[in-house]
């Protein structure tokens, strides 16, 4: 995350209570994926406090090299799949399911080229301006931007579920302002963005939870 390890390593706590919090809450199995992002979220956060510590210390060691490489696999490979695994798990109208496992499709090919991408290829990460910066070659920053959007944000704005359909709106403009504003950022500047919203997940468990009170 940008700003500071105190920054990260508080959004990792916050963003893992909300994700225990939904845990507690889900009603199905095909629930768990969605009340998992929180903690998925957690995870990456914590990665990205390490490299705030270890990066002033030892910019090429090799925990810093591990952490940006991990961060980079989990940031750009794992999301544009989960996202809309998520999304898919809890769908139940025919047409937008359709559509969610199309974004997932294009999900899991860009997750493999990625990956790929940053197994093989230099990649670096530095602090500068208040922002971790990672320098990765991928190709065409644009178009594997917009696949991005697609697999991860379009997924979850599709969704008949309207905390979902909110995450999803939340995701595309935290994408669009850090690819135009933060883009060597681009990833961390996202996943700031997106933890932030892990408030709507819970907020969507904790309402479906009070409809099968209701209900009961």
């Amino acid at each position: 995350m940008c700003f500071s390890a105190e920054a990260s390593f508080l959004a990792a706590g916050v963003t893992g209570a909300a994700g225990i919090a939904a845990l507690a809450r889900v009603g199905t199995a095909r629930e768990v994926p969605l009340a998992l992002i929180p903690l998925a979220f957690a995870a990456q956060q914590l990665m990205e406090g390490g490299l705030w510590l270890t990066l002033p210390v030892a910019p090429a060691g090799g925990l810093s090299s591990f952490l940006t490489q991990a961060f980079l696999v989990y940031g750009l490979a794992f999301w544009p799949i989960f996202a809309p695994f998520a999304a898919w798990s809890i769908e139940t109208v025919p047409r937008r399911r359709t559509a969610i496992a199309a974004c997932m499709a294009l999900g899991v090919a860009l997750a493999v080229y990625l990956t790929a991408t940053v197994l093989t290829v230099q990649h670096t990460s530095c602090i500068s301006g208040g922002h971790i910066l990672y320098s990765v070659e991928t190709g065409s920053p644009l178009s594997l931007g917009l696949l991005y959007l697609l697999a991860t944000g379009v997924a979850l704005a599709i969704s008949s579920h309207r905390a979902v359909a909110l995450l999803g709106a939340i995701v595309i403009v935290g994408s669009v302002t850090a690819h135009f504003f933060y883009w060597n950022a681009f990833i961390s500047v996202w996943c700031f963005v997106a933890a932030a919203a892990s408030g709507v997940i819970l907020f969507h468990f904790e309402r479906a939870r009070m409809a099968r009170r209701a209900a009961a």
